[in-house]
């Protein structure tokens, strides 16, 4: 790891965490405090979350720090922080980010993810913070998935806004794309143990079905890594090893309890569910992998939207989002991101849609 770089960006800076009772974000935390900075500031909008990080720090004698419960949409609240704390690193982990909830809850997944995140870059950039990074997600190449779509329109905006030929903004902004991410929550890991703790069945939506799999310490070090490059308007990519299929995964967890299947228990195929995909991808087709100065992490270097169309898609965005009309939500969508597919459940929601 390249120490000197993540001094430089940690120890002793005033450091915002968004989604910090979240699993990522609460993990983040708990490596942030150990490198000593000058003060954390953790926001979330869960307050058993927010609540359960604030404690375990308390207990571990750390006092510099202050947890906030809000939203990153809450203009006012963004001002108050901002302006009171002037923080100089932000990292971004607050998202929805479990795929079929959120294909029944579209505007909700757009609002926190997409508007969410161009709300927080712009009160970055209107204080001058020194950078922000977001957490991404490999769901955001070719969407098949609202979630996916949003995060996507998260990537987009903050991209264009570190453009340095547009002058918007001396805040360097980038994201790192991540796969699943192993003992967060909703992830499949801590879903099979509970099925075969109960005795089955195991549940596994395809047999070709695979995934990028981290682990958490290994997450929090790769977004650590990536705050640590002086860069801006990156997306990186970790150096992964080849994706798993669940259904690999799910048997190696039922003989790791010493069990067998089918004779101990069984394993279920139920199918996709809406906003899945067979295979997750980390790179678009028009994206170009360049080293970084992180050995473990790959910049992906790709087109850049236009300030003003992505101005003015974001603000239709907001517009649908603000009259929950989700017919132009969908349209918007598209139109910024081509290549999302949205899933019939989703367009079944539509009025009118058949």
């Amino acid at each position: 790891m390249n120490a000197p770089l993540l001094g430089t960006t940690n120890t002793g800076k005033t450091i915002l965490v968004t989604g910090a009772g979240g699993c990522i974000g609460s993990a983040l935390v708990q490596s942030l405090v150990a490198g000593n900075p000058r003060f954390l500031i953790l926001l979330d909008h869960s307050e058993q979350n927010l609540h359960e990080i604030n404690t375990q720090l308390a207990a571990a004698g750390k006092s510099s720090n202050t947890a906030i419960l809000g939203d990153i949409l809450d203009a006012s609240l963004m001002t108050e922080i901002f302006d009171r704390y002037r923080p100089q690193t932000i990292y971004h982990a607050a998202a929805f980010k479990h795929v079929p909830l959120m294909e029944s809850n579209p505007i909700a997944a757009v609002r926190n993810n997409a508007l969410g995140t161009w709300e927080l870059a712009r009160a970055a950039a209107r204080f001058g913070a020194e950078r922000l990074l977001m957490i991404s997600t490999d769901k955001a190449v070719n969407p098949r998935s609202v979630m996916g779509a949003s995060k996507r329109v998260a990537e987009l905006a903050l991209l264009c806004m570190s453009d340095s030929n547009a002058g918007t903004t001396n805040t360097k902004m980038n994201a790192v794309r991540l796969g699943n991410v192993l003992g967060s929550h909703g992830s499949v890991g801590p879903l099979f143990q509970q099925q075969i703790q109960r005795g089955g069945p195991v549940t596994v939506t395809h047999p070709e079905a695979s995934r990028y799999f981290l682990m958490l310490s290994e997450t929090v070090e790769l977004i650590m890594a990536a705050a640590a490059i002086d860069d801006s308007g990156s997306i990186f990519i970790p150096k992964m090893c080849e994706p798993v299929k669940i259904l690999d995964f799910a048997t190696r967890m039922i003989q790791k309890a010493g069990l067998e299947t089918p004779r101990d228990i069984e394993i279920a195929l139920t199918g996709l569910r809406p906003g899945d995909k067979l295979e997750e991808e980390l790179l678009y087709a028009d994206e170009a992998l360049q080293p970084s100065s992180d050995e473990r992490l790959y910049r992906a270097i790709g087109p850049k939207c236009n300030e003003q169309v992505l101005d003015a898609s974001l603000q239709n965005i907001s517009e649908s989002v603000r009259d929950r009309n989700l017919a132009a939500l969908i349209a918007a969508l598209c139109r910024l991101v081509p290549e999302y597919q949205p899933s019939e459940t989703l367009l079944a929601l539509i009025p009118g849609f058949s």
